[in-house]
């Protein structure tokens, strides 16, 4: 074979220009940059120095031809031209690996397959025989690479991706995060590592180095080990042309390049800020599986690293930090993470640069300077950027204009606090919004003592630009371990309108998560951000766990707290809440009143004193009720999860036994069959939610002001003859349907004033409550007008079927199921004062209002706004009544494009 021959390098997009450097330092010729590699020349030894010693590169490719492939027989001619004789033989066994489409070529499967065809073809013409296609593990894998109408054919020298370096990998979920190899090499190379190992005493400074990998490649590169060291195979160990003396010749220069440069071992220095669990365990496990014995000095607390870096040399110090596994939906961790690479930056030594690989440009504000270089890539899908960052006159720049564009150089922004607190910021402006929640919150920190209220709204929108809620909860008197005396936020964002600059609004919210805690008292970990989007039924109260897998736990374990659940106090009870697996809460706080008032209506009841709660939600207005009196309760919600978060929460309060019950049922439905029994209740409670299309519903739907005269019509049906009902709705611009519900019998009186609480008097619609009642009769009076019965008896013919006679107790939609044994709660034959009950005690069979649409309850937002939820199921506790089938519910399985192999 020749001796100069044709190369490319393959790398992530973006590296190129970081790879040709690399490449020419290896001592290849006739480098040039492309997309996503990066061709070169030279012999098959400088191609086998660059697989075993490139650090950025993923794969080194042998070009054998370049040919037409406008259509698949071009494609196949130009592949059977090559001598495969010469590097196969017919006990070998090979992989097509193809990339890139045309017009003809539409899919890389189809692409490999002619290749395949065409070197199969030819060593049967050849020899009378076929060598063997192997797709995972091939003695010879050929690339195929496509673009416009020509074709790159050639051997993979490499094997396996160059970034699996021949060692231990890190557990997939760690929840660690951590670079790929080429990934971290690529940020060391952007802060030119390599130039501090020219000087003595190396310095590395990270924060969240992951699983380690960048500390391995940065100790790699400082010992001189050849990244390749550690593998034992190669794309090119069965190819027939492989230069065996050549490879032999660089193994043993790059073991004696690590022999000499482990003596280096002693003077470099090592230095991981990180403090989440498990990550300097990671580090240091991972530092061991490469070989590499080395010393590391690991910090959980950023208060400490300018002690460690006190006596560094800018020359010989880089920092590194790693900020790829945040995610979108994790701005408290981002805040605290954008802190501790704050202090990793002003702890460096003068004139040490600061590496950087993020998903955003949020470390820009933070650190007050614009990158003197940048490197854009992609991770998975996501765009990502390496970002060096150099303190210079030049670079430093507020980054905290409200405009979003920088300014003239000028120091980092902060807010100082009444405590003197200096808090770092994003935006100049938060110190509007630090001034504003210190007020407000000494306000209701007052008013909550007086009123022995702890868990309430601090702020609410109070400022524009700040458009979020904030909402304190405290630790329950009962609560015991950790959770004791506990102190907790819930910041909810409102969307931003249109026309506000996302990222600056990004940059807001950042540093409302920094400046919250610090005023009200909280650790940063326990701040909790929820971001409310409007989506259809059955998305917006998903929690992490797959809502269909029954994980519910026996009895004995029932009462335990999941996972981001505390408890707190309300009125004399204890309510369990979720801050952190679900979108939800589990208790509005907004409702704090109107709770209150259903203990007072509960107390005033006579007689049978039942209570029916639906759209039942965590039954905390169950609980109000039973503590105000109420003998028997029924809890109708269609969510098994909430039915046994209902149920805890009333045995928590010490409220059980077979008077108190829990229907899992599709509500409206479960009204219309309870119609037609003689179940009636003196009290209920009724909040429906805005807008639902649950997937239980079928092809319903429900708008609480297109359909809350029917639901209303219907649930007065079920009142005793001096029975009340509290409605609440939080739908903004709420009218009830006044004149309709009066042709029914029904009365409706707005009550809503006198149930919004103090902390959200900003919002006097937060919510809207009525007192529903049936219109007395006149004595021989019919009990509707003939329209409205003529109506009522169309529709019952045309919806509801033959009806069913009064003496069936059944619940024919859900059933029932009590606390204790199932047994019967209600007498059907029983009236409202437990005796039996008279002719004149029945409702007519013609007083039913029209039928309304199912729905499911929903959720509030900060200003009171709900959003549907889903038809999940419960996670813990015994099997409810379900009026369907379970379902199960996967995420949806995405596939992304895949490369044609054969």
């Amino acid at each position: 074979m020749a001796d100069t021959h044709e190369f490319f390098a393959t790398c992530p997009k973006g590296f190129e220009r970081l790879l040709a450097g690399e490449l020419a330092s290896l001592g290849a010729t006739g480098v040039r940059a492309l997309h996503g590699q990066v061709a070169f020349s030279g012999s098959l030894a400088k191609a086998y120095r660059v697989c075993l010693w490139s650090r950025i590169a993923s794969r080194v490719v042998l070009v054998l031809s370049h040919g037409a492939a406008a259509d698949a027989d071009e494609l196949y001619d130009a592949a059977s031209s090559i001598d495969w004789e010469s590097h196969l033989s017919l006990s070998s066994t090979f992989a097509v690996d193809a990339h890139g489409v045309n017009d003809q070529l539409r899919n890389t499967q189809f692409v490999a397959l002619r290749v395949k065809d065409a070197v199969c073809d030819r060593m049967q013409a050849r020899f009378g025989g076929r060598p063997s296609v192997e797709v995972r593990h091939p003695d010879v894998t050929i690339i195929a690479r496509v673009r416009g109408e020509r074709v790159t054919l050639g051997i993979d020298l490499s094997g396996e991706p160059l970034f699996h370096r021949g060692f231990g990998r890190r557990s997939a979920d760690d929840g660690l995060g951590g670079l790929r190899a080429d990934y971290a090499a690529a940020m060391l190379a952007a802060g030119s590592w390599h130039r501090c190992l020219r000087h003595d005493a190396p310095t590395l400074a990270t924060a969240y180095a992951g699983s380690g990998t960048i500390l391995v490649e940065a100790a790699g590169a400082a010992l001189d080990r050849a990244p390749g060291l550690l593998r034992s195979r190669w794309g090119f160990d069965r190819w027939l042309g492989h230069d065996t003396a050549a490879w032999e010749t660089l193994l043993d220069e790059a073991d004696e390049r690590a022999e000499k440069g482990g003596e280096r071992a002693g003077s470099l220095r090592l230095i991981s800020l990180d403090d989440r669990p498990g990550a300097a365990s990671a580090a240091r496990t991972a530092l061991r599986s490469a070989g590499l014995d080395v010393s590391l000095d690991t910090l959980t607390s950023r208060d400490t690293l300018a002690n460690y870096l006190a006596d560094s040399d800018a020359s010989s110090t880089l920092g590194v930090c790693d900020l790829s596994w945040l995610r979108t939906a994790e701005l408290a961790r981002e805040v605290s993470a954008l802190g501790c690479v704050t202090a990793l930056a002003d702890s460096l030594p003068t004139g040490s640069p600061l590496a950087a690989f993020v998903l955003g440009d949020s470390l820009d504000a933070a650190l007050g300077m614009a990158p003197a270089d940048s490197v854009s890539t992609l991770l998975g899908r996501d765009e990502a950027t390496i970002r060096l960052y150099a303190e210079t006159d030049d670079a430093r720049a507020t980054g905290s204009d409200d405009n979003g564009t920088p300014a003239t150089p000028a120091p980092r922004a902060t807010v100082t606090l009444k405590d003197g607190t200096t808090i770092p910021v994003l935006v100049s402006a938060s110190d509007q919004f630090a001034a504003r929640l210190q007020k407000v919150a000494k306000l209701r920190a007052k008013w909550s003592k007086r009123e022995d209220v702890s868990c309430y709204r601090v702020y609410d929108a109070d400022l524009p630009d700040y458009a979020v809620a904030i909402d304190l909860y405290q630790a329950s008197e009962a609560s015991r371990g950790r959770d004791k005396g506990g102190r907790w936020l819930v910041v909810q964002e409102y969307a931003a309108p249109k026309g506000i600059d996302l990222d600056l609004a990004h940059r807001r919210l950042l540093d409302v998560l920094a400046i919250a805690p610090r005023v009200l008292g909280v650790d940063p970990n326990d701040v909790t951000l929820r971001v409310r989007k409007r989506a259809k039924g059955g998305s917006q109260y998903a929690s992490e766990q797959e809502e269909g897998a029954d994980t519910r736990p026996g009895r004995r374990s029932r009462l335990a707290l999941a996972p981001g659940s505390h408890l707190v106090d309300e009125g004399g009870l204890i309510f369990e809440v979720n801050l952190a697996e679900r979108l939800d809460t589990g208790l509005f706080l907004d409702h704090r009143d109107v709770r209150a008032q259903v203990r007072e209506l509960a107390k005033g009841t006579k007689g049978s004193k039942r209570f029916l709660n639906l759209f039942a939600y965590t039954g905390t207005a169950t609980c109000y009720a039973a503590d105000g009196g109420a003998k028997h309760t029924t809890t109708v919600d269609l969510s098994r999860t909430y039915l046994d978060w209902a149920e805890r929460n009333m045995e928590r309060n010490g409220f059980t036994g077979d008077e108190h019950e829990y229907v899992q049922a599709d509500v409206v439905r479960w009204i219309s069959e309870q119609r037609r029994t003689r179940n009636r209740w003196d009290l209920v409670f009724c909040d429906p939610p805005t807008f639902s299309n649950s997937k239980r519903m079928g092809r319903d739907s429900f708008d609480v002001q297109r359909d809350h005269a029917e639901l209303l019509i219907g649930v007065s049906r079920l009142l005793t003859a001096d029975g009340v009902c509290l409605f609440s709705c939080n739908l903004r611009g709420f009218t009830p349907d006044t004149e309709k519900l009066e042709r029914y019998g029904v009365e409706i009186e707005d009550v809503t004033e006198g149930t919004i609480p103090e902390d959200f008097s900003r919002n006097a619609k937060i919510h809207h409550v009525y007192l529903v009642k049936r219109t007395p009769r006149p004595e021989g009076a019919s009990d509707l007008p003939e329209e409205a019965r003529r109506e009522q008896t169309s529709f019952r013919h045309e919806q509801n079927g033959p009806r069913r006679d009064s003496s069936d107790r059944r619940y024919p939609q859900g059933d029932r199921r009590s606390s204790g044994d199932n047994r019967r709660m209600h007498d059907d034959r029983r009236g409202p004062d437990d005796r039996r009950r008279t002719r004149d005690d029945r409702y007519s069979r013609d007083d039913r209002g029209p039928r309304g649409d199912r729905f499911q309850r929903d959720d509030r937002g900060p200003r009171g706004d709900r959003f549907s939820r889903d038809d999940r199921r419960g996670t813990d506790g015994p099997r409810r009544y379900s009026d369907g089938p379970r379902r199960s519910s996967s995420p949806s399985d995405r596939r992304g494009p895949g490369r044609g192999r054969y």
